[in-house]
């Protein structure tokens, strides 16, 4: 992309260490006649995925499959990471010039990345919800791994913001009851925001046709096979991280003939590759965010230079939050 100039200048979030976030300086290369120049208005913590990157627990077979689009560094750290951008084109392309866009970038003030990085927010879909894009994709590639058909009964095991995407999509299938799924009472009230049913573990009703998990617990996904009717099946798209999955295994799950089947957003589900792209699935998503239900799952921002504490108290479990905004401000 050209060389680095003195006058194009940003901030990046780096983790600099297990556990140990920064803001460091960056320069912006010269963009090339097909990039564009991004000013970011709001980035969202991706919490699952990035506070287990923040502690070191992506294990070495999956630093790879792990690495973000735009990712600098390597596994454990230092390195820089994030996916859910929002910004303004200052640069590029007349069509994308003023207008904003989503890209899969870190938490960075400004970037420069190849125009086709960036997908248009629809007009309607404000900022603040449109960093939601990236997960409410995953819930696109899981519900097209799921199929789930006219009348379905299903639950949703783990009210997350992944989870919750999935229940919000479910929702507007026909006559599909859906049920959220979580160990926290005070999800009954996300849950009602999302126009789904709301249980216990304990008190959810079996003779699902069908459950997605989403809780990255043993427990969560041991709940999601006994909720399930005879030849049922578990979509998971939970990322372990290092933790250890320990299931029981026993007559029921041969009896019943119940499945495990994974789901991630990394590559387009078997039953979509054929007919749609990876931009055509973000498009999707971003168009679904017109959708106001989605604001329920914003529950916190902060400001940029606040994210070295902000992602530790994250990781750590002092800060509750479905979906944590960061705000920039000028320069």
């Amino acid at each position: 992309m050209g060389k680095t100039l003195d006058n194009r200048r940003a901030q990046a979030f780096w983790l600099r260490a297990p556990g140990s976030g920064e803001i460091r300086p960056v320069g912006l290369p010269d963009p090339g006649p097909d990039d564009v120049v991004v000013r970011t208005v709001r980035s969202a913590i991706s919490r699952g995925t990035e506070t287990l990157v923040f502690r070191g627990a992506v294990p070495p077979d999956q630093h790879t499959e792990m690495r973000a689009p735009f990712q600098e560094g390597d596994f454990p750290g230092p390195l820089k990471y994030g996916y859910l951008n929002v910004g303004a084109v200052e640069e590029g392309p007349a069509e994308l010039r003023g207008r904003t866009v989503f890209c899969l970038y870190p938490h960075q003030t400004a970037y420069v990345v190849p125009a086709g990085a960036v997908a248009l927010v629809p007009e309607g879909v404000p900022a603040t919800r449109a960093v939601l894009a990236g997960t409410v994709e995953t819930a696109v590639n899981a519900l097209w791994d799921l199929s789930p058909l006219v009348g379905d009964r299903v639950a949703v095991v783990g009210a997350g913001m992944v989870g919750c995407c999935v229940a919000r999509l479910l929702q507007r299938f026909p006559a599909v009851e859906v049920t959220l799924v979580d160990v926290d009472p005070g999800r009954a009230d996300v849950a009602a925001a999302l126009g789904v049913d709301f249980a216990l573990p304990g008190d959810a009703n079996g003779g699902l046709d069908s459950v997605v998990h989403t809780s990255a617990t043993s427990a969560g996904l041991q709940r999601s096979l006994e909720l399930l009717a005879p030849e049922g099946t578990v979509i998971d798209l939970s990322w372990y991280g290092d933790t250890e999955v320990r299931l029981s295994l026993g007559g029921a799950f041969h009896a019943r003939r119940l499945g495990i089947r994974s789901s991630q957003v990394g590559s387009l589900s078997p039953a979509r590759a054929s007919r749609r792209t990876t931009a055509d699935r973000l498009a999707v998503a971003l168009e679904l965010l017109h959708d106001p239900a989605f604001d329920v799952l914003l529950t916190g921002e902060s400001r940029f230079d606040e994210l070295p504490d902000v992602m530790a108290r994250l990781a750590d479990g002092s800060l509750p939050a479905l979906c944590h905004s960061i705000t920039y401000g000028e320069g």
